[in-house]
């Protein structure tokens, strides 16, 4: 491979003076047209808004965030931490934007940040006269007294100091979308190492994926210009891509940037689908992100380059070397006209090279490494032009809003200044590991490119290759670098010295890392969190390890001792619009129906909203006087002939595995593992401060399968719940949990012709007589004549019951069909009024009574708690605060009038107390009235409420003014023998 050429250097118009007239892949023929802080520019179809303001000889872009010192162009990517800006107008308005990312479209409107009351002159900048009380630690340091001025004055100050950019004002009008892929192969990066990965595996024949940020793909091979058999790299590229394009089992995603990595070898990816246009059309999402699940992964996200730290190291017109070629070689820009190049490697050289060839003059390459150092191979090569200053270094970049010159500390000794309005470094390449990390691996340090490297433990299916895995030599391009990681700094002219910036984007000199060693913050988690070193946008690519180096020469320790921070996702930022994806607005809480609820709606049913779900309340008929009237109606159907309920909101996990008797022995206070297969067993689930967090059913239908049922409320929870116990607490249990609440309609079948009716509908020879199918049963049948079902012998209201499950898209088929068969029978709908009366005359507790403060022992159900294993909340439910004596306890009550009205949430106080906070022992979590026992009952949380069966209390509510009293009883009203629900 050799370097391509671009022999022009002409400018290719007025308005674009650096702009070459070839070369690139910018489209010259599509002139852009947009604004920069208001003033009118033009670029083209290709370029991001950082090529357009080069080329228009735009090198200010910006103001840093502590010292609002001037800020230009750094890099051409995603690693970018200076030249950032604010887009758009209006909601889509949008801060911290890079400048090297953001694609050019026609009426762009792009905004300077962090300045007042103009970037040239920015009267902020007075910050800099006072830099020596700016130093790390300094908010800790500085607002500690009088404590009295921490609101009044310091927090408004420094609010109003902080942050970079406008957000919007408004709602974001664009919307975004999520999406799941799977792919034999994912490959991230779409450079020559990424792309070759992709050719191999598509004419595999597997599935593949290939994902890179740039809008158009092909990495170095298009910035570095290279000739391959004597033909420009980008022909291959283009080749290849067209050849993957081809392939339906392949898909390529530019514009995307995979920006973590997860168990279960899943990989999120956002795609900037439409941030390349003004307004994205109305049916095209302006982001996706993507969740993409992937056998193997080839790691070829390439490499970053580091620059060298040396005092005003920050000034507009210092570059990276590389950004500097990939301006020439992909878009056709030439960065400077009279350019001086620092490195300590052979790369360096090699933009020295292109930036001649485009018409640039070297002036200077001041090559940091001896003769001896230097690589053979290159001999050194002069640059076509100038000196190569070897053994030399720049000791500081000269200017004020722009470079005007580099003052050089020769081999000798001497210093010169050199005038240039471009400083091109290259410190060498760290290759981009990130992803390599997130799941817990190691880099690992590698001496032949002073950098760290992907190490062993790479993610599962990972596989680093090319710069990403540390490869840069090539046969015609060996790397041979020397570090060098800071200049020492010359003598100080003046009352100011000069500041040698680490971390471009938070200010963060040497300094300042050198002060946060002295105290104390010498590792390299506490430097990064005292100094905010690697916490800007670009998450450190260009700062960490020049900064870990200060710190590893302050303590003496070597740069692998010393080691990197821990990256985590996000690897760049990634918007909030994208995450939430169309969860915003109506859809961030979205309404869900249960399968029944275009019949009940037909049916003329009140609804209500239960959780996230909208269930039936209850049934009006004509003549009704008030919902009490159809709920008591439904009430008496159940209690004397047969109620049907759609129950499918309850929560419904699929337990699977070898161990998934195991796994629910330490989830549940009681045991599971127990369970015979075909039995159903009520159990309670503890948090881990030992209280109550939901309760439910588990049905066990063979040795490794159970089905486990939750509130409708809870029911998310409980599965986050199982799922973090499961992946952090005990991985190595072999157990597959999956939520199947959607995938079934389950109806209740209740009362005392509940077994004639389900005769009518489930599949024979299936017996479901009392002896044959017991209370707490479960099955798997058929029903109508083949359709496959569940069937629980369980009830919530007290009487004969089950509960039916079939898949949901048979769920209204279902309940229309039983009202149908059953009408002989009086059946009658019923809803969740009438549930919830049925189930505080029977005393079951629901979501009021586990209302995240009571514990098992609370609600009566101490005995379910296994003495004789370990689960989740064991030890801290018998902290002696959640079994003192006098805790609030599930107690009955009912109305000593028995005309009187009892109301949810009201206190109870002694009978002769005064109604106040000093005399509360109680309050009412849920009352009714009662149609079965013909007046009110409630269930409550009284403090020794056992002790205290058959006294007479008050139940005060201050809203409504009401004071009753009542009668303290068992919570269980109806059927305390149960003999009805095992009829």
């Amino acid at each position: 491979m050799s370097q391509a050429r671009t022999s022009v250097a002409r400018p290719s118009s007025s308005l674009q003076p650096f702009r070459l007239a070839e070369g690139g892949i910018v489209d010259r023929s599509r002139v852009l047209l947009y604004s920069f802080d208001g003033a009118p520019l033009q670029g083209h179809l290709g370029d991001t808004l950082a090529s357009a303001l080069l080329a228009s000889g735009v090198r200010l872009t910006g103001r840093s965030f502590k010292y609002h010192r001037p800020r230009g162009i750094l890099s051409a990517g995603s690693e970018e931490p200076s030249a950032l800006v604010e887009l758009r107008r209006g909601d889509r308005r949008e801060a911290n934007t890079r400048a090297t990312v953001a694609e050019l479209y026609d009426g762009l409107v792009a905004q300077s940040q962090n300045r007042w009351p103009s970037l040239r002159y920015d009267a902020m900048a007075i910050n800099q006269v006072f830099a020596p009380l700016f130093v790390a630690g300094f908010y800790y340091k500085t607002f500690m007294w009088p404590a009295a001025l921490w609101e009044r004055l310091y927090e408004p100050a420094i609010r109003r100091a902080a942050g970079l950019g406008r957000a919007a004002g408004g709602p974001d009008p664009d919307h975004y979308e999520k999406l799941t892929a799977f792919a034999d192969v994912l490959v991230i990066g779409g450079g020559a190492s990424g792309l070759a990965a992709a050719l191999a595996a598509a004419r595999a024949g597997e599935r593949v994926i290939l994902c890179d940020e740039q809008a158009h793909p092909g990495g170095r091979a298009i910035d570095d210009g290279r000739m391959v058999g004597g033909r420009p790299a980008l022909d291959g590229v283009l080749e290849t891509l067209a050849e993957l394009s081809s392939d339906p089992r392949v898909r390529i995603l530019p514009r995307t940037t995979v920006f973590g990595v997860y168990d279960g070898r899943t990989y999120g990816a956002v795609e900037r689908v439409a941030d390349h246009v003004a307004v994205p059309p109305a049916d095209v999402p302006r982001q996706r992100l993507w969740r993409i699940i992937a056998k193997r992964a080839v790691l070829a996200a390439g490499a970053t380059e580091r620059g060298i730290i040396f005092a005003d190291n920050d000034r507009p017109g210092v570059m990276l070397a590389g950004a500097v070629r990939s301006y020439i070689h992909r878009y056709g820009v030439l960065p400077g006209r009279r350019a001086v190049v620092f490195t300590n490697n052979d790369d360096g050289m090699t933009t020295a090279r292109a930036l001649a060839t485009a018409g640039g003059h070297v002036v200077a390459v001041v090559d940091a490494r001896s003769v001896s150092a230097a690589s053979a191979a290159t001999a050194p090569a002069p640059p076509p032009e100038g000196e190569h200053l070897l053994g030399a270094v720049v000791v500081r970049a000269l200017g004020g809003t722009e470079v005007s010159g580099a003052l050089v500390r020769l081999a000798s000794g001497e210093e010169r200044t050199i005038a240039c309005d471009l400083i091109a470094v290259s410190g060498g390449w760290s290759p981009n590991l990130h992803l390599s990390t997130h799941l817990g691996g190691k880099p690992a340090w590698d001496d032949a490119i002073a950098a760290f490297r992907p190490g062993e433990a790479l993610p599962p299916g990972m596989t680093a290759v090319g710069r990403a895995a540390g490869v840069f030599a090539a046969a015609d391009r060996p790397y041979a670098i020397t570090p060098m990681w800071q200049v020492p700094p010359a003598a100080a002219k003046g009352w100011r010295k000069p500041k040698a910036f680490v971390d471009l984007q938070h200010d963060v000199t040497d300094e300042d890392i050198q002060l946060a060693a002295r105290e104390g913050f010498d590792h390299a988690e506490h430097l990064k969190r005292y100094t905010t070193l690697g916490m800007a946008t670009d998450q450190g690519r260009t700062s960490a390890l020049p900064g870990i180096a200060v710190l590893s020469a302050h303590t003496g320790r070597s740069l692998p001792e010393t080691g990197l921070t821990t990256a985590r996702p996000p690897y760049t930022p990634v918007s909030i619009g994208a995450l939430a994806g169309t969860a915003r607005g109506a859809h961030f809480r979205p309404v869900r129906r249960p399968p029944t609820y275009a019949w009940a709606r037909q049916c003329g049913a009140s609804f209500v909203e239960t959780g996230l779900w909208l269930r039936a309340a209850y049934f009006p008929e004509p003549g009704d006087r008030d919902w009490y009237t159809a709920a008591r109606r439904e009430v008496e159907a159940v209690r004397t002939a047969v109620g049907i309920s759609d129950v499918s909101t309850l929560g419904k996990i699929d337990v699977r595995g070898r161990d998934a008797a195991a796994f629910l022995d330490r989830i549940y206070c009681n045991t599971m593992s127990s369970l015979a297969i075909g039995r159903v067993r009520y159990g309670v689930m503890l948090r881990e401060d030992g209280i109550v967090l939901d309760d439910g059913t588990a049905a066990r239908f063979s040795d490794g399968h159970f089905v486990v049922t939750t509130t409708t409320a809870n029911a998310a929870r409980v599965m986050q719940h199982l799922e973090v116990c499961h992946q952090t607490l005990w991985p190595a249990l072999d157990v597959t949990l999956a939520s199947v609440t959607d995938h079934w309609a389950q109806i209740a079948i209740a009362g005392p012709r509940a077994r004639d009716l389900l005769a009518r509908v489930v599949d024979r020879p299936f017996d479901i007589a009392n002896t044959a199918f017991l209370y707490m049963a479960a099955a798997e049948v058929g029903v109508c004549g083949g359709t496959p079902a569940r069937l629980f012998r369980v009830s919530f209201s007290g009487e004969l019951g089950f509960e039916l499950a079939v898949p949901a898209r048979f769920g209204q088929a279902l309940m229309e069909r039983l009202l149908v068969v059953g009408a002989d029978l009086g059946v009658r709908p019923y809803g969740a009024e009438a549930l919830g009366i049925l189930r505080i005359e029977k005393g079951h507790v629901a979501g009021a009574e586990l209302n995240g403060t009571t514990t098992a022992a609370d609600l009566g159900l101490g005995g379910l708690m296994s003495r004789k294993k370990e689960y989740i909340g064991r030890l801290l439910a018998e902290r002696p605060g959640l079994v003192a004596a006098d805790r609030q306890v599930l107690v009955g009550l009912r109305p000593a009038d028995r005309s009187a009205r009892i109301r949810s949430g009201a206190h109870l106080v002694a009978r002769n107390a005064k109604a106040d906070a000093a005399s509360d022992i109680g309050y009412v979590t849920s009352a009714a009235q009662s149609p079965t026992l013909g007046h009110a009952i409630a269930l409550a949380l009284m403090a020794r409420g056992r002790e205290r069966h058959g006294e007479i209390v008050r139940a005060v509510s201050p809203l409504t003014g009401e004071d009753v009293e009542v009668e303290v009883t068992s919570p269980v009203f109806y059927d305390p023998e149960g003999a009805r629900l095992r009829g």
